[in-house]
């Protein structure tokens, strides 16, 4: 017991000169603010005013709980598995839409008009992007296949001389494929993750948002 006490003490007094910064955690409060309200609106749009949140805070802590709705609508911009993944696309545009009141280079109604003009065509392209994006992994995977296929049937030739007639392999059950094909697919997923990243800093960037 001692020596436990010895070690809190120690703490104690490591943290004792430590002083909380209130601006940092009232800025830190409107980002989660922001988070939830923004996390709301993707479950459900008229459950939350995202642009009536925005303008009903304090001028001058508005991009803290604008940083946490932008936080969560660009968690939600994600390379998409098929096209029905695409369906989510116009309520991320409108939630961005949304906070661009006052956003621009202008300010006011006509920086924020521009903004969400900017908005809009930004996700114009994302769609054609995002669409381009299903088609090329669509090809590669078929590419792959193809230029893998004699390999691989004379894999299961050989398996199915000792498992029997009837054995069928599956391609990603062969390491050998399986790695070929992660390194090709990964190849080009990333080349497209780093251009929507670019678009996530850019539409952040029209907000007035900084992002990592």
């Amino acid at each position: 017991m001692a020596m436990i006490k010895r070690a809190l003490e120690l703490a104690l007094e490591k943290t004792k000169d430590l002083k909380v910064d209130p601006e940092a955690l009232a800025a830190n409060e409107l980002r989660m603010e922001g988070k939830k309200a923004a996390g709301l609106y993707l479950d459900d749009p008229a459950s939350s005013d995202l642009a009536k949140k925005l303008a009903a805070c304090p001028k001058e802590r508005r991009i803290h709980l604008k940083t946490g709705m932008v936080e969560v609508l660009q968690a939600q911009l994600q390379l998409p598995t098929n096209e029905a993944s695409l369906e989510k696309l116009d309520r991320l545009a409108k939630g961005y839409a949304a906070l661009s009141e006052g956003s621009g280079l202008l300010g006011g109604p006509l920086g924020g008009a521009m903004t969400e003009k900017k908005i809009a065509a930004t996700f114009q392209q994302l769609e054609a992007f995002l669409k381009q994006y299903i088609g090329d992994m669509k090809q590669v995977e078929q590419a792959i296949r193809k230029q893998w296929a004699p390999k691989l049937k004379e894999k299961e030739r050989q398996m199915a001389a000792r498992m029997g007639p009837d054995f069928r392999l599956d391609p990603m059950s062969d390491p050998e494929f399986a790695a070929f094909y992660k390194q090709n697919v990964g190849a080009v997923r990333q080349q497209y993750q780093d251009a929507l990243d670019k678009a996530k800093v850019d539409l952040a960037a029209m907000l007035g948002v900084e992002t990592k």
